[in-house]
């Protein structure tokens, strides 16, 4: 796939729609290439952490620095997969598993209490203690039937975030 939203064919429109579950439109799926290009500013085919925070709704997200480890580096259909899982058409199950990576920091498949509390962290920044972090942290842990001692894999939150209501949704414009 290259650089320019000409290149793009039929055949990998569709090779793109299939590789993110059909969670964008082929419509969608061109403007993603046409904005992949834009932020593809050396024009190598992939997009680099620095590239993505010229996106200021990324720049000013208070988990930039997490999600960084995950964006830096993806051609167009890592960044389409990347992005499917802010889709409407995307799965509890594909959400969770993207919340999931954001929390488990060093990619062992187990978030623990100090991951939390780092992404706690992160959220609230000065507003409240650390001391009132991990209170808030304990509570919410014991009431979904964990300890603060607990290991939490993918499916540990899929049961907590699972009757949530998630809602994780963006919306792709089509020119």
């Amino acid at each position: 796939m290259g650089n320019t939203s000409s290149m793009l064919t039929q055949y990998d429109i569709e090779e793109v729609q299939e590789h993110c579950n059909n969670t964008f439109s082929q419509q969608e799926i061109v403007s993603l290439y046409q904005r992949f290009c834009q932020l593809d500013r050396n024009s190598g085919g992939f997009i680099s952490a620095d590239e993505f925070l010229s996106v200021p709704e990324f720049a000013v997200n208070p988990l930039s620095q997490r999600l960084f480890r995950m964006i830096d580096g993806l051609n167009f259909k890592e960044f389409v997969l990347f992005l499917s899982a802010f889709s409407s058409r995307a799965t509890l199950q594909h959400k969770v598993e993207f919340i999931f990576k954001v929390y488990d920091s060093d990619g062992n498949g187990k978030v623990a209490f100090s991951d939390l509390l780092d992404v706690l962290r992160d959220l609230t920044g000065q507003f409240i203690s650390e001391q009132q972090r991990e209170i808030v942290l304990t509570h919410v842990l014991e009431e979904a039937g964990y300890k603060k001692d607990s290991l939490l894999v993918q499916s540990d939150f899929m049961k907590i975030l699972g009757n949530s209501g998630l809602k994780m949704e963006v919306e792709v414009p089509i020119d």
